[in-house]
């Protein structure tokens, strides 16, 4: 079983920057993909990025892309998101994630993490 929490969360004004972290507990850490997904009010859980353990490669969704970074250290079991030039579309509960076995190709979909946190809230003022 792996617990995932978050931290960092809270509100920042639009332009402002925040970093998430997402401390995971066990000893495969370094083996999983560590994906950030968000939901806002209303809608839909939505992929935000993820990172594979074992090469380090990267994908973001279209709306983050240049703004924010995920990163991890695999030696603290702590996956990041760094999230720049905030805007309020960018509020919401933002959760972290982890897939034993996902390919890349299927990274993005919220059905192929087994492990979840309990998320975070992010508010971005306008």
């Amino acid at each position: 079983q792996v617990q995932l929490v978050e931290s960092g969360g809270g509100l920042v004004q639009a332009g402002g920057s925040l970093r998430l972290s997402c401390a995971a507990s066990g000893r495969s850490f370094s083996s999983y993909v560590m994906g950030w997904f968000r939901q806002a009010p209303g809608k839909e859980r939505e992929f935000v990025a993820w990172i594979r353990g074992s090469d380090g490669n990267t994908d973001y969704a279209d709306s983050v892309k240049g703004r924010f970074t995920i990163s991890r250290d695999n030696a603290k079991n702590t996956v990041y998101l760094q999230m720049n030039s905030l805007k309020p579309e960018d509020t919401a509960v933002y959760y972290c994630a982890a897939a034993t076995r996902v390919p890349d190709q299927l990274a993005r979909r919220p059905l192929f993490y087994d492990y979840w946190g309990q998320g975070t809230q992010v508010t971005v003022s306008s």
